[in-house]
């Protein structure tokens, strides 16, 4: 049975990224009810695929790869050159295995305690001023709480600059002009800031804890046995407090669930089941990351469709959280629908898909859910505050994406429970 695959017309389509955003590749692949859609991105034949058949194919490591797939502006800005996520194969599974050794029970549970404990600590800080902005606020929180996870010393005066960079690192890999440059800017004062940190805890000039990132990574050798260089290992780094930098949007998202689903703030504080599930929903519904990019491997067809060698494909990470083949009522925002959630390591993908260790999947997914949980604990129980009015609506087009207000609170109190 032949297969018509529906393409774009016209001799390119990366504008349209600028313009569709989130939706870029869900409104192409999903209007057609198909897995795939053809496509020109940098003047270049693409495909791209959305769905959990699209994202089994996507990390099918026979036929796909990562090296020579992610756009340099990506790489200069938000990834950084010669990390985990440009790697293939043996040498990709070696350097995971850095990353997922760091995320033991013992020590992601250190990483609730540490949240919660600046959680309290800026919360003390909050009653005596008249209004915040709960972006704002987290996003310098979560700069200290990865910094401390990874047992990376900052300063509480250091902090600000070191959260402001983290921030432009995220916001502007997908902008044009003064923003871009910006963020290639603040990749490269962080990665000089790590570097010379790594190159002090190898000459025993700075004491590093033994399973924190900061000790793991600079005394880390690669799959040919040689440590990796400084700037690598300051990008493997950053790789662990940018992510969880990035989880401030996620927070903000999350407060605004409960705004908008007030009842969500009791289930929260009564029931760890509820809290989890709203958790899911919150990442499923809100968009994070837009979509990922691979090379086909080899020559080969799928679902009708001529992939060629070399050829640049896309996953659709939103739209696949969107997909109503998979979702019932996607684009409501319902906890509930993970109460018998049994799932696939390709439909819920946020964060990616596949497998943990050999695939791509972003390893910062636990310590996100970890971040997550000790946060929507805090907001839902650990204080009280009015809500002024303000816009808290959220444009698909804008990468990341954010509530507008970056949700203003004011008249904060503590509550006497505490929260555990």
């Amino acid at each position: 049975m032949n297969i018509k695959i529906p393409k774009d017309r016209g001799m390119d389509r990366t504008l349209s990224i600028f313009k569709d955003g989130y939706e870029f590749i869900q409104k192409r692949v999903q209007n057609h009810h198909l897995d795939v859609f053809e496509t020109r991105v940098l003047g270049k034949k693409t495909a791209l695929l959305s769905g959990e058949e699209g994202a089994r194919l996507f990390y099918d490591r026979e036929r796909m790869k990562r090296s020579g797939a992610m756009p340099s502006h990506i790489l200069k800005s938000l990834f950084g050159e010669g990390g985990v996520q440009g790697l293939d194969g043996a040498v990709h599974e070696h350097r995971k295995l850095l990353f997922m050794n760091l995320m033991t029970p013992s020590r992601l549970h250190d990483l609730h305690t540490i949240t919660t404990k600046l959680w309290k600590h800026t919360a003390d800080n909050w009653v005596s001023k008249r209004k915040i902005v709960l972006f704002d606020e987290t996003l310098l929180l979560l700069t200290r709480a990865g910094c401390e996870w990874a047992g990376i010393p900052l300063s509480d005066k250091e902090a600000p600059k070191r959260a402001k960079e983290l921030n432009l690192l995220i916001e502007g890999a997908s902008k044009v002009g003064p923003k871009y440059l910006s963020s290639v800017s603040a990749r490269k004062h962080l990665e000089e800031w790590l570097m010379k940190m790594i190159e002090n805890v190898r000459a025993g000039n700075q004491l590093a804890a033994e399973g924190r990132a900061l000790h793991e990574i600079a005394t880390h050798h690669d799959i040919n046995g040689h440590p990796l260089q400084a700037k690598t290992a300051a990008v493997e780094l950053l790789n662990i407090i940018r992510p969880l930098v990035a989880v401030s949007r996620y927070i903000v998202f999350g407060a605004c669930a409960m705004q908008e689903h007030p009842e969500s703030k009791i289930k929260i504080s009564e029931n760890e089941g509820y809290l989890e599930n709203f958790i899911q929903e919150v990442r499923r519904f809100y968009p994070f990351f837009p979509f990922l990019a691979a090379r086909a491997k080899n020559d080969f067809t799928w679902q009708g469709y001529s992939f060629k060698e070399g050829q640049l494909v896309m996953l659709d990470l939103y739209g696949t959280n969107h997909d109503p083949r998979l979702w019932e009522s996607p684009d409501k925002f319902m906890p509930d629908r993970f109460i018998n959630y049994v799932g696939s390591q390709y439909d819920l993908i946020p964060q990616g898909g596949g497998d943990h260790y050999k695939n791509h999947r972003c390893p910062g997914e636990w310590p996100t859910i970890e971040v997550m949980n000790a946060s929507f604990k805090f907001l839902a129980s650990g204080i009280s505050y009015s809500f002024p009015k303000q816009d808290i609506s959220y444009s698909l087009r804008e990468i990341p994406s954010l509530p507008k207000s970056g949700f203003v609170m004011k008249n904060i109190r503590i509550n006497k429970s505490p929260v555990k």
